[in-house]
């Protein structure tokens, strides 16, 4: 018998709240099958775990959930994987030139303030000077 989680136990091992899981679901990106009273209990397979694991590194790689989940579902088919690693390459170029603008902006905003922290110190300096004299 292939292994099952519960939603604990996707959520204690990923450092999840049930409540982010239940979201990936609605999302589409996980697909837990029902049982107990009503369908109220959330079986999650190896294949949900997995999805979930893939679906937690693509945020971690600022894509968003919704180019996640197309990337995942893409590997479900049992097709050839040129078209998926085609796409991921794309993907992954779009994000590290957002990254490298992000990086650009954020090292112009800190040699902006470097110089601030510099003209600042010029004139506490000045002012302590002249402080002294009087």
């Amino acid at each position: 018998m292939a292994s099952t989680y519960t939603i604990s136990d996707l959520a204690q091992e990923f450092d999840l709240t049930t409540r982010a899981i239940r979201f990936y679901e609605d999302m589409g990106l996980l697909e837990p099958e029902r049982s107990g009273p009503g369908g109220r209990n959330r079986v999650y397979t190896a294949r949900d775990r997995t999805r979930l694991k893939l679906t937690l590194r693509a945020k971690r790689l600022g894509l968003s959930l919704t180019e996640a989940k197309d990337l995942i579902d893409m590997y479900d088919s049992p097709r050839d994987t040129v078209p998926q690693l085609k796409r991921f390459l794309v993907v992954l170029a779009e994000h590290r030139q957002q990254l490298e603008s992000q990086l650009a902006d954020l090292e112009a905003t800190l040699d902006e303030v470097k110089a601030h922290e510099k003209d600042t110190r010029s004139l506490l300096n000045k002012a302590s000077q002249q402080a002294s004299v009087e």
